[in-house]
């Protein structure tokens, strides 16, 4: 029969810790991903004059959502809403773009993408993969910029975030996660960050 020395038992129960965390982690991940869709907009470079075109292109899509998801009564119905918005959208983001004298192309879709850790003012999300939609402006070879448009956070005032996030489906324990209530947010976020790394590393092998 084996004997196992401490070193090696402390040391596989450490990983069974962390196989166990990680499951957990990308669990609550995905779960929190379920509720939310993210607006993802590309500049066409990183010079100073496409990335102010970006924040306007931003500012006029981000109108024109907030009053389509105003009626949105869930996220699949917010995801039906956009998705029967996005020629609209493409429209607007167009206009806006000849408005501002130049001439790239843009499209719009909705689309499952993968996002790092990023925190906002006020609130938090971790990594992961988010029905998003995107923007790509001309080339798309520019920093881009990324919000939450349903439930409608990017717009939402400091002191009504709690409330338009619940009322879109979000739980009190998501909104204690993500506007960093929890004590341990940091922690689980970094952890779900590098999960995700892992994920994507082995999906590509």
């Amino acid at each position: 029969m084996t004997r196992w020395k401490k070193w090696e038992l402390a040391l596989l129960l450490g990983l069974c810790a962390a196989m166990l965390w990680g499951a957990w982690s990308m669990q609550r991940q995905d779960a929190l991903a379920q509720k939310m869709i993210r607006l993802h907009v590309i500049a066409n470079s990183d010079s100073e004059a496409d990335q102010a075109l970006k924040l306007e292109v931003r500012d006029k899509v981000l109108n024109f959502t907030t009053n389509v998801l105003q009626r949105s009564v869930d996220m699949e119905d917010a995801q039906m809403q956009l998705q029967d918005a996005l020629d609209r959208i493409e429209n607007i983001a167009q206009r806006e773009i000849v408005n501002q004298g130049y001439d790239y192309p843009v499209t719009a879709q909705l689309t499952r993408t993968e996002f790092p850790l990023k925190e906002y003012d006020g609130f938090s999300l971790p990594a992961g993969e988010y029905m998003a939609l995107r923007l790509v402006i001309g080339e798309g070879a520019g920093q881009n910029w990324w919000c939450v448009v349903y439930p409608p956070l990017c717009t939402a005032a400091a002191t009504d975030m709690s409330r338009t996030a619940i009322q879109a489906g979000l739980t009190d324990d998501d909104v204690s996660l993500i506007t960093e209530e929890d004590a341990g947010y940091v922690l689980k976020f970094r952890s779900l960050e590098l999960w995700e790394q892992l994920r994507q590393w082995l999906g590509k092998k």
